[in-house]
């Protein structure tokens, strides 16, 4: 177990951080990539005394032919990469009427299109290997939609479909597919949310209440897991009951 790479793309912070740790806890080795050095100095921290240690990579998803090259040469070092989990992601929210197209662009770019090239470079080791996991953390907002959030929905249901196409194409290869779909989590993000907005929110989830990074990071580790093999094209809603 511990030789199966794991790479978690915007892995410094959040969700994406607590993704690194749970992997780290199941004895995986682990790289974690995202864009700001800073917040990845943090998690080499946060790791470190609670024993463990990460790979860090300073890197932006955008530039295409860099990330890949990154995603090569990590599998190359690393006997191939045996888990990708696919969390990079952003939000560009307005109204459909006010969205320009500059705000659909960058949100798809960032959310879709870059876990697409990712899938698309580490699945080649996964299939040589006979042994992959590729993990996309998707949203409710793809599942039911989300009003001022046309492009971040579009990208988020836009990651359940390509997971289960993906799926339905290297399934016979032993690799796994899978999508986890977070409700409302408290993250940096919600937690600058007016009052009013949050308590808007938590009216809708049946448990009456946000759900942990932890809570996203156990459904990945679970999927991650060889306890898992038998699962995939499939989206796990971890929300509460938001979306039932």
């Amino acid at each position: 177990m511990s030789q199966r790479l794991a790479i978690v793309t915007g892995g410094a912070r959040g969700i994406g951080r607590a993704i690194v740790m749970a992997l780290l806890k199941q004895g995986r080795k682990v790289a974690a990539l995202d864009v700001n050095k800073d917040n990845l100095a943090e998690l080499e921290k946060v790791a470190s005394e609670a024993g463990y240690s990460v790979i860090t990579k300073v890197c932006d998803i955008t530039k295409t032919a860099e990330f890949c090259e990154l995603l090569d040469q990590l599998a190359e070092e690393n006997n191939g990469v045996g888990i990708l989990v696919n969390n990079a992601g952003i939000t560009r929210d307005k109204l459909m009427m006010q969205m320009e197209e500059i705000d659909y662009d960058l949100v798809l770019n960032i959310n879709l299109k870059a876990a697409f090239m990712a899938s698309k470079t580490v699945v080649r080791s996964m299939i040589r290997n006979k042994w992959g996991r590729i993990i996309n953390i998707s949203s409710v907002a793809g599942v039911m939609g989300q009003r001022g959030s046309a492009n971040y929905a579009a990208s988020k249901a836009g990651l359940i479909g390509m997971s289960k196409s993906l799926a339905r194409e290297v399934g016979k290869k032993n690799v796994t597919v899978n999508c986890v779909a977070p409700g409302f989590i408290e993250t940096d993000m919600t937690k600058v949310l007016h009052p009013q907005v949050k308590e808007a929110a938590i009216a809708m989830i049946p448990m009456e209440k946000q759900g942990q990074p932890e809570d996203i990071a156990n459904a990945v580790a679970f999927l991650a897991s060889d306890e898992a093999g038998y699962i995939t094209g499939e989206t796990l809603r971890v929300d509460g009951g938001m979306a039932m």
